[in-house]
């Protein structure tokens, strides 16, 4: 039997890299998928792929999330599992790299999108998933845990997403089990830099031996893909992890070995 039959599940940023991978294993796995994603033409390829609503706005819009929700319940009656994977990097820009009189609207950024967009998300499945006995999956990092897989500012957001989760879970229990997903580096992502700081046409997939990369800072000497990370999204959104809440998953080929 499939792992996620009869689920419904929303996907915030589900466009592309790890969004992508996770709605495709959990179509495959039977779920009934819907989408929030803000590139025009992803959301034409998520249409395509998918008889689920695909909403094409932006997460960091309450109004756009609570679209996002409220076409869930017109499509499928409710939500099971609701998951985020929206991020913006910052391509491991150290405090005193960044510009002193642009700090400010790059922290923003920042934290709008990692984590704001994250809370909005939650906060407009909250009674959905109340009367589902549901779950959230939101998206953290290795660099929720350690530093030097990114910049001050993607570290500190990624810090604030673990804190979500521990928080969220603990105030959302037994209703809503709330848990993460720490990749590590990832290949065939289409994870942007900060448009603040005139990054955002700057791909992390895109760069040069990104596989290669991945791979050399992997005790396991593996590098990971979108398809690998999505299976812990599925574990956690099925059945089999019911008895877990404010946890993490780490898909990261042991780059958090102490």
């Amino acid at each position: 039997m499939s792992r996620l039959a009869g689920k419904r599940a929303l996907i915030i940023g589900a466009g592309s890299g790890i969004g992508r991978g996770v709605h495709d294993a959990f179509l495959a796995e039977g779920a009934s998928v819907g989408t929030l994603e803000i590139d025009p033409l992803k959301c034409e390829a998520l249409a395509e792929a998918s008889a689920g609503p695909v909403i094409c706005g932006d997460a960091t819009s309450a109004n756009d999330n609570d679209a996002a929700v409220a076409a869930m319940l017109d499509a499928f009656g409710g939500i099971d599992t609701l998951v985020s994977c929206v991020g913006l990097f910052d391509y491991y820009l150290g405090l005193a790299e960044l510009p002193h009189d642009g700090l400010d609207e790059a922290f923003t950024e920042a934290m709008d999108v990692n984590v704001r967009s994250m809370l909005l998300a939650v906060r407009a499945s909250i009674e959905p998933l109340r009367e589902s006995r549901g779950s959230v999956i939101l998206t953290g990092s290795t660099s929720s845990f350690t530093p030097g897989r990114g910049g001050i500012l993607y570290v500190a957001s990624k810090f604030a997403v673990r804190g979500c989760v521990v928080s969220l879970a603990h105030e959302l229990a037994p209703e809503i089990r709330v848990n993460g997903v720490a990749p590590g580096g990832t290949h065939s992502t289409d994870l942007r830099g900060l448009r603040s700081l005139g990054l955002y046409d700057r791909s992390l997939g895109h760069e040069p031996d990104r596989v290669e990369s991945i791979r050399q800072r992997s005790p396991l000497d593996v590098a990971l893909g979108p398809a690998d990370h999505a299976e812990n999204y599925v574990f956690l959104a099925s059945e089999a992890s019911r008895g877990m809440t404010g946890r993490f998953l780490h898909s990261d080929g042991g780059a958090n070995i102490a």
